[in-house]
Parts: structure tokens; sequence; C-alpha cells
């Protein structure tokens, strides 16, 4: 539980804490909303980018010093957002934030947990992402109440000290300061050659363009629900409460992909998934209503993102084991996490060329039923150890 706990408070102040604050800072400051955007989404490029690195010192280290070093990054960070005098350092500070992410959000955590529960890591992934899946229910509005009371740049230190007080302590005196390293576990093995023999491979290589695909596909989408649904007529209030109920499919989806058959094989399971989320998003595109219609696929779609995340933990300990994990998840992970830090901007763009959200919905579209094409192209040779 502890580190459900750390997960749940990294997300909800590195991640979750700036779309609250935007458009206060931007009233106090004159910084635009999507200049701040642009720089939240640069640091979370940096963050997939690190995350190579990261994946591989987890494998000879540990989590305990990396993971660490992560939080006190991260508080860094949060300290040079709430001081920064000009939006060159404030962009700065969303930069610096990226490295933490890297170290401290899901993908450490996903090693961390394959690594401790091995056979029986779906049941403790599911229980993770469900815990950490309240980050945004617990900090958005305390970050409201905080900035509402004492301004923006204030609420901002004190967020800096809730993640120092919270997760520091529990990622240093909960994780482990080392494990066995690859090669002793598996005598005779170069690590570093079998992760470059497996990360260069046709199956990792379409898993990622699978992964890449729907995960654009879906965040697009959802992100820009309620102008997608204003666009069909919904009310503003209806559409709000359709995008908030995004949150609870992906609560629901989680539960139930914990649920699916041990013996649906790797392949199996992505494909399905892949395709759940291609059909979901093309209802989005084309179903016209009523709104109730609109909410329930809303809901499902939810659904999928919720399992595509314990999916994204899986995928590659399911094909080609636990040994070199951290590495070869990290690599994995990598254009995935782009993908989803472009994703929020990538929607409006693609509607204002093709001329409105439902046109953008169906290129999202096809995008989603080439990914299910790919996924049943990620077979690997030999099952998976570990």
């Amino acid at each position: 539980m502890a580190l459900c706990a750390a997960q749940t408070t990294s997300w909800g102040l590195l991640y979750y804490s700036l779309p609250v604050a935007l458009v206060p800072i931007s009233r106090d400051t004159g910084w635009s909303v999507p200049a701040m955007t642009a720089a939240f989404s640069a640091g979370l490029i940096v963050s997939a980018l690190a995350g190579v690195r990261v994946g591989r010192a987890l494998d000879s280290t540990g989590p305990r010093l990396l993971m660490s070093a992560g939080s006190v990054v991260g508080v860094l960070a949060l300290l040079l957002v709430a001081g920064a005098p000009h939006f060159a350092v404030f962009t700065a500070a969303w930069l610096i934030a990226g490295f933490a992410q890297a170290a401290v959000f899901y993908q450490p955590a996903f090693v961390v947990i394959t690594r401790w529960y091995g056979a029986r890591r779906v049941r403790a992934l599911t229980t993770l992402t469900l815990v950490a899946g309240f980050a945004s229910t617990i900090f958005a509005p305390l970050t409201a109440a905080l900035i509402d009371e004492l301004g923006w740049r204030t609420t901002y230190l004190v967020l800096a000290g809730i993640l120092a007080v919270v997760t520091i302590p529990l990622h240093w005196f909960f994780l482990n300061a080392h494990w066995s390293s690859p090669a002793a576990t598996h005598p005779g093995a170069e690590p570093s050659e079998d992760v470059r023999t497996v990360s260069r491979s046709r199956p990792f290589r379409l898993l990622q363009v699978t992964m890449a695909l729907s995960t654009l596909a879906l965040y697009a989408v959802t992100f820009n629900l309620i102008a997608l649904f204003l666009e069909r007529g919904v009310s503003y209030r209806s559409a709000a409460v359709a995008f908030g109920l995004i949150g609870v499919g992906q609560v629901i989806g989680r539960i139930a992909y914990s649920a699916l058959p041990a013996s649906t094989s790797a392949v199996t399971r992505t494909v399905v998934l892949t395709a759940a989320g291609a059909a979901t998003v093309w209802a989005l595109a084309l179903v016209p209503g009523p709104t109730g219609l609109l909410v329930v696929v809303a809901v499902l779609t939810g659904m999928v993102r919720g399992c595509s995340t314990l999916l994204q933990a899986t995928a590659v300990s399911d094909r080609w084991g636990t040994r070199n994990f951290g590495a070869l998840q990290g690599v994995f992970a990598a254009p995935v996490t782009v993908v989803g830090a472009v994703a929020p901007a990538a929607g409006p763009a693609l509607a204002s060329v093709l001329g409105g959200y439902s046109a953008m919905a169906l290129a999202m579209a096809l995008l989603a039923t080439i990914g299910v094409s790919t996924a049943s192209r990620t077979r690997t040779p030999r099952r998976p150890t570990g």
C-alpha cells in the first residue's frame, strides 16, 4: 500500500495539479493557457525519453535510491513552479518535473510490482492503478481549494511540501535498496545484448506501434469529448458529466481486466482490447445521439482506457518474461508516453484542419483500426521466462 499511496500523491501533484491551476496562473501572470499546456506536454516528453534510462537503472540498482531521488527532483520542480518569475522558468520547472515523472510514475512502479509479484502481478497491478486512479479525485479539489485560499504560488509551495513528506519516506523505507541483477538471476546471459535483440525485433516494434496508435486515438478523442459532444448538440452540462464518467469507466475497466481468463494469450488480449478501443472511437465518431447513448459510449471508452493501462503494464512481460524488464519496459513505453503527451493537443489541431471534431474522431478511428491489424502480428516465437 506504500507504493499505492506514493503513486496517488505523485500523480496528484506532478500531473493533476496543473490543469486545475492553469486559469488562475494565467489570470495572475498573463501567460497563455495553451503555452503553459505546451510546457507541461514538453515535460511529459522528457519523461518518456528519460524513462528508457530509468528502466535500465531499475534493473541494475533497484528502486529505492532512484525513486526517492525522483521524489526529491519533483519537490524541487514544484518549488521552481511556485517561484517562477517569468514563463521561461515556469517551462524549465515542468521540464525538470519530467525527470521526476519518469522516476515516480506508473512505468517504474510497474517494474517494481512485476519484480515483486511475478506471475501474480495482474492483481497487484490492478490494485495499484485502482488506488492511483483516485489521484485527480483527491488532489484536483484540494489544489483548487488551496488556490482560492492562498493563491497559486503559495499553493505550489504547500504541494511541494506534501510531495516531500509523503513520497520521499515511502520510497526510501518501503522499496528495495537493491535486488538481484538480471545476470545473477539468469547465469551466463548478456543483459544488454538481450535487451537490444528484443527491442529491435519485429513483434516488439509492432507492439509499440499498436499501443501508440490506440493511445493516440483514445486520448485525443476522450480528452476533447466535451467539444465533440457540443458539436452534436449535447448541452455543456451533459457533456461535462459524460467527460467525468470516463473516469468511472476506467475504474470498471481495470477491475474487468483482472477478470480476463488467464488462459487467453497475450496476443488475444491485445487484439481484443485494441479492437474494443477502435469500436468505441468509431461509435463516438458516428453515433449522432441521443445524449444517453453517447454517455454510455463514453463510459465504455473509459473502460477500454482503463484496460489499456494494465495491458501496457503487462504486454512486455507476458511476451518476453521479466528478465531485463525495467530496460525493456522503458524502451517500450517511451513512444506511447510521447503520444499520450501530444494527443490532447493533436485533437483540436486535427479538428481545425478537417473541419470539426467528428471528422477528427473518424480519423482517429481509422488509426485505431490500423492498430488492431498490427496487434495481431505481435506474437513471439517463444514463451516468456520469469
